[in-house]
Parts: structure tokens; C-alpha cells; sequence
């Protein structure tokens, strides 16, 4: 298993990394990431490549058991480049081009900046393949931002020629006759300015999926020249989890070898373990195989401001969740504190003095435990009966027309991930491609926009006998964010046994109270956000609503349909609704977890060949207990464990068991 931290030699007096090798070595460190910021320093000049730095840096970390991940380093281009090609920055919504200054300035789709990024790039595969101390390359740095510009609107237009073929079929896709935009040649089409209202809905979907498919496409031509140059040696790209709203991360994740992610679980104020938990399993599922934290936060953060630091604890902590939920490798940002720059409040495990203190001893702790076992984890995978259902067109077109201030997509899938979460059944984030087989449950939240692929593989699902859980704002788009001229949930509408009558935005905040039936006990729980007012077809009423003009109307629904169910639930729920739901799921299905354990311990699983390790997290401020029957050898302390057994606050146990 790697762990170590991100490294900026460029940062630091050459005649100091000896010291800070001898101290990653101590604290049982065996990776670095480096150069993914120093393009300036690997080359100066426009093809003046000075490499001789990193060379002397991967050699000497590499002399003490620590191996190498190297960034490229086109997140942040030189002032060379800007300077020379001004009309490769980001141009923002509101037509303005942003000043260089900071880092992601660049338009991924202009020439001259692909040209230059493809030139350091390949002198980097050229210069460093086949280096034994080089374990992996990561390409640029957390992707995203939008780009307005005259180059991205004219591949805009190439994007959907290829898409649509022809003017015609474009204009009746997307209804143009409305407000009077037919459009009569393609390079009339714009991209969605800030404008006087809203732009066409089949416009504004297509520009996020092309400026997504604009980022694939930049790193996929990164890619192609590692590759060739240094073939065999694996590629990833450090996301942003779960929240990051702009790129399609199923497709971003397809050509890469493994999947990395920044976790971060202060910088927003008080950590929430389902929000990371979401994160860890999202990263795992997009290519449904184990994933590192590229950057796991080490100290307080900010830039302008600085928040909270990891109370003690919480990075080993935090450390083991991602491990626990999938993770192969953990890397921390950052090894020293930078003392200059946009983020020299950005703590790594040192502070700005380079002294060894509690965060770096909770490391070396964690390190010990690691370099003793870790290996043992390497390659498991987490056992999940329970799959959710992210679609990125749908949180995409939601975007663009939110409905109201409250409705939001994120927020609804972790609703339900949240509760799910309660039952530690194990949950998989998949793909609408993604295959269903083996999931006793299959969650979809607000499937908006709704293609016939999708619909049909659905409905098969449940008619083989799997439990599907639809939710309000599902099978209202087509692919082309078309409204369906079928009563709501579209395609759906056959499975689920419900149509949507009429629908109320509850924009102003309201809740309303919504009551059990004798299919299920719903103690407490309110719909939030929207409430669809439902018609029964075949479906019967589990929950209503007890509120509002629609009262004693289905909230939640269950519809028998072939060997399996489909549960159709009308509203976003709130914390409560949504635990109620799930705990009668976990009843009628038969999810469980690997081990009773008392409410608030969040147990997980990683399988291996012949047996598993078990996983107990208490994230609360109290001891929790779990019952491990027969047990096993705890793996920190290799003792034998069985029966009842207490995991104190913030704390973890990890047991090895044979099948």
C-alpha cells in the first residue's frame, strides 16, 4: 500500500531534502508526488528543458524506499505562454477573459496552449521513462472551470454538427421555434453568455457536456504521449469527489488507469462523514476498482482565510475511512507547509518551520501500522448490496433549471445515500451504463433526463426480481432536455404504477409531514423541496403526505412488477423520511450489516481471497460497540478479538476473518 505526501522540492533549499527523505523515511512514507506546479522550472524557455533538479530529487528519495509520482504541470502554464498566446485564458459567462495570476487560466480546446502542453509533457515521459523510481504519472490537476471563448464556441459547433448531423435535426431536438431561435448555419450558435434570461435548455445541457468532453479529450491527448513514451507504467488524475460539479467524472475516469481524488474534510467547515463516505465510494465506483487520496488533508487550510485544523485524531482517522471504503494509497497534502504563495496557509504535515509536531507524529503512528500490513489490503474490494445511480446529464440539466433554491441534485442523492448509509449494507456509486446484477437494491435519484437504454434496463432489473427506488423529478427529460409528452415518470411510469397528477415546488422552504401506512412504519419524516401529487396505477400507497391541499395523497409507493418491486418516492426527504425509508428496505430486502453494531458505527468490508477485513469507524464523540461473533485478529495489534467489542470515539478497528 502507498502513503506518503505531496512534495515541492522546487519549494525547499536543495541541501534540505535529505532531512525531509530521512523524516518521510521514519514515518514510514513510501511515495511522493512532485512537479505537477513547476512547469516554469522544468522549462524556462519555450523548449529549454531543465530536468537535472527532479532527476537529483527522485534519486535521492528513491535511496530511501520513497518512489515517485510525477505531475504534469499544465494546471498552471508559465507567464511565458500567457504572455505570448493572451487569447489562451478562460473567457468567464459574462464574456470577460480572466487575467493570469493564479492557476486553471487555460482554455482546454485552444491550439497553441495543447501545443505547448503536448511539448513539456512528452520531454517529461521522454526524460523520466523507465526510471525505476517512477511509479506513476498523474496528468494536470483537478480539472474544471468553463471556458466562454471564440475557440471553445467554434468547436461548440463542431461538437454538434457531430452530434446532430444536421441544422434540422438540431432545431427540432431542441424545439429552437420557441422565442423565435432557428437557427440557419451552425456558426449561429452560441454558447450560453450571460444573456437577458434563460438560453434554450437543449443548448445549455450539450455546452456542459462538451465542455466535459473538452477536458477528457485534453487529458486523453496527455495520455497518448505518456504512453507511448513510457509505456506500462500507470496514469491517474486527482479529482475532487463527489461534489465538483462540472465534468462528467465517469467518462474523465475511462482512460485513466486508476482513479485519485483530494479529500478535504475541513476546509468547509465541520467535517460530515456520510458527505466523504459519498466521496470514497463515488471514486471507487468509477471504474469499480480501488482508488488513492491524492491530497488527504494534513493541517488547517485556506488561502485568503484559514480554517479549522484536524482535531487529534481525526487524519489517521479520516486515513483509515479511505482505506476502509476502497483506498489503495494515501498521499497527503502537503509534506511542509509553503511559507510563499496562494497557499501558504495550506498546512501540510509540517508547519512553515519544518519541525515535526503532533500531525506528523499521528502520521508516523498511522506509517508503522501501514508499513507492517498495509499490503495485506492491497487490491480488496468493499462488499455492497446496495447500488445508487449517478447520472451527470441529470445533474447537469438540473444545473440549468434548479426548479427552485432547495431542490438541488447533490443534496438529494446524499438524502437517500445518507440513510442508506445507516444500515452498513455496503453502496455503490454506478454509471447509468453500469450493470445491476447482484444488487439487492438499485437507487435512482431524480433521473431527469431519461433515455430508453436506461428505462428498459431498469424495468428488467425489477422484473428479475431486484428492488428499484425512484424519486420525484425522474423521467421528466429526454435526451436532448426535451420535456416527455407522457405523464411523469415518463418511461418509468410502467414499473413504478404511478402517475405524477400534478406537482408543487416547495420553493419557499416549506416541509410537509408525511405519515406511515401499515406497509410501513414511518415514525417521523417530512418531504422537502418538491412533492409530486400522485395517481395509484396498480401501486399501493406505503406513506402520505399529511399536509398541504394534497393530503392523504401517496408519498411513497410500492408497485410488485414481475419478480421484484419498484418503490416510487414523491418528494426529496428529509433526514428522518429518509432513514424510515431505508430501515424498511433493510426489513423487506434483506440488507444487513457485515456485523450487529450499535447506530452511529459505521461498519465496512473489504473481501479478499479466502477472507475479509472488517472495518469499524466511530466518527461520534461516544464509545460504540459492535458484535464480531467468532472474530479474528485485530490487524493493528494482531490479537484475537471475538464477541462484543468497543471502538472508542474517533476511533478504528480493523479485524482480519476467514471465510
Amino acid at each position: 500500500m502507498y502513503f506518503g505526501a505531496d512534495y515541492y522540492p522546487e519549494h525547499w533549499p536543495e541541501e534540505r531534502w535529505e532531512q525531509d527523505a530521512r523524516l518521510m523515511q521514519e514515518a514510514g512514507l513510501n511515495v511522493i508526488r512532485m512537479a505537477e506546479f513547476a512547469w516554469t522550472y522544468m522549462e524556462p524557455r519555450e523548449g529549454e528543458f531543465n530536468f537535472g533538479w527532479l532527476d537529483r530529487a527522485i534519486a535521492l528519495f528513491g535511496s530511501y524506499g520513497i518512489r515517485s509520482v510525477l505531475g504534469t504541470p499544465t494546471a498552471a502554464p508559465p507567464a511565458w505562454i500567457m504572455a505570448a498566446h493572451p487569447d489562451a485564458a478562460l473567457v468567464r459567462e459574462d464574456g470577460v477573459r480572466v487575467t493570469y495570476g493564479s492557476r486553471r487560466t487555460y482554455c482546454p480546446n485552444h491550439g497553441e496552449y495543447r501545443r505547448h502542453s503536448a511539448r513539456i509533457v512528452r520531454a517529461m515521459a521522454e526524460h523520466f521513462a523507465g526510471n525505476p523510481n517512477v511509479i506513476g504519472w498523474q496528468i494536470d490537476n483537478e480539472f474544471g472551470g468553463r471556458c466562454y471563448c471564440p475557440t471553445c464556441q467554434a468547436a461548440f459547433q463542431e461538437w454538434l454538427k457531430n452530434r446532430y448531423g444536421t441544422l434540422e435535426a438540431l432545431n427540432e431536438a431542441w424545439g429552437t421555434v420557441f422565442w423565435s431561435h432557428i437557427y440557419t448555419a451552425w456558426e449561429q450558435i452560441p454558447l450560453p453568455w450571460s444573456t437577458t434570461g434563460i438560453h434554450n435548455p437543449g443548448l445549455a445541457l450539450n455546452y456542459r457536456r462538451f465542455m466535459s468532453d473538452s477536458y477528457v479529450d485534453y487529458q486523453r491527448q496527455q495520455l497518448e504521449i505518456i504512453r507511448a513514451a513510457d509505456p506500462g507504467v500507470p496514469i491517474t488524475h486527482n479529482l475532487m469527489g463527489f461534489g465538483y460539479p462540472n465534468l462528467n467524472y465517469f467518462d474523465l475516469a475511462a482512460d485513466l488507469d486508476w482513479v485519485s481524488w483530494d479529500n478535504y474534510p475541513r476546509f468547509m467547515g465541520q467535517p460530515d462523514a456520510a458527505r466523504r463516505a459519498l466521496a470514497h465510494d463515488t471514486m471507487r465506483g468509477l471504474k469499480g476498482k480501488p482508488f488513492w487520496v491524492m491530497e488527504e488533508q494534513a493541517g488547517p487550510t485556506g488561502q485568503n482565510t484559514v480554517a479549522m485544523a484536524p482535531r487529534p485524531g481525526e487524519i489517521p482517522f479520516w486515513s483509515w475511512e479511505a482505506i476502509a471504503h476502497g483506498a489503495d494509497g494515501i498521499v497527503f497534502f502537503r509534506w511542509r507547509t509553503a511559507r510563499f504563495g496562494g497557499e501558504e496557509y495550506w498546512h501540510g504535515i509540517l508547519d512553515h518551520h519544518g519541525i515535526p509536531g503532533r500531525r506528523y507524529n499521528e502520521v508516523k503512528e498511522m506509517g508503522a501500522v501501514i508499513r507492517r500490513l498495509g499490503d495485506r489490503l492491497v487490491g480488496s474490494a468493499p462488499r455492497s448490496q446496495v447500488a445508487m445511480l449517478l447520472s451527470y446529464d441529470s445533474r447537469f440539466a438540473l444545473q440549468n433549471q434548479p426548479h427552485n433554491r432547495y431542490l438541488d441534485y447533490p443534496q438529494a442523492f446524499m438524502a437517500l445515500y445518507r440513510g442508506l448509509r445507516t444500515l452498513n449494507a455496503g453502496i455503490d456509486i454506478v454509471s447509468p451504463s453500469a450493470s445491476l446484477d447482484g444488487y439487492s437494491v438499485v437507487v435512482a435519484p431524480m433521473l431527469y433526463i431519461l433515455e430508453p437504454q436506461l428505462a428498459e434496463k431498469l424495468t428488467a432489473y425489477v422484473r428479475a426480481g431486484g428492488t428499484l427506488v425512484v424519486t420525484a423529478r425522474s423521467g421528466v427529460m429526454d435526451v436532448d432536455n426535451t420535456v416527455v409528452e407522457d405523464w411523469l415518470p415518463g418511461l418509468l411510469r410502467e414499473v413504478c404504477g404511478v402517475t405524477v397528477q400534478e406537482y408543487d415546488s416547495l420553493d419557499d422552504g416549506r416541509s410537509v409531514p408525511v405519515e406511515g401506512s401499515s406497509v410501513c412504519s414511518v415514525p417521523a419524516g417530512n418531504a422537502t423541496a418538491w412533492a409530486d401529487v400522485l395517481a395509484l396505477e396498480g401501486a399501493e400507497a406505503m406513506a402520505r403526505f399529511a399536509g398541504e391541499y394534497y393530503a392523504g395523497k401517496p408519498t411513497i409507493t410500492r408497485n410488485r412488477f414481475g419478480k421484484g418491486q419498484a418503490i416510487y418516492l414523491a418528494t426529496v426527504p428529509d433526514e428522518g423520511l429518509a432513514e424510515s425509508l431505508a430501515s424498511w428496505l433493510g426489513r423487506e430486502t434483506g440488507l444487513s450489516s457485515p456485523v450487529p453494531a450499535e447506530a452511529g458505527l459505521e461498519v465496512l468490508e473489504r473481501v479478499t481471497q479466502g477472507g475479509s477485513y472488517l472495518f469499524l469507524l466511530n466518527n461520534s464523540a461516544r464509545a460504540l460497540s459492535a458484535d464480531i461473533g467468532k472474530g479474528g485478529l485485530e490487524y493493528v495489534t494482531e490479537n484475537r478479538l471475538s464477541g462484543i467489542i468497543s471502538v472508542p470515539p474517533m476511533g478504528v478497528r480493523i479485524i482480519a476473518r476467514e471465510e
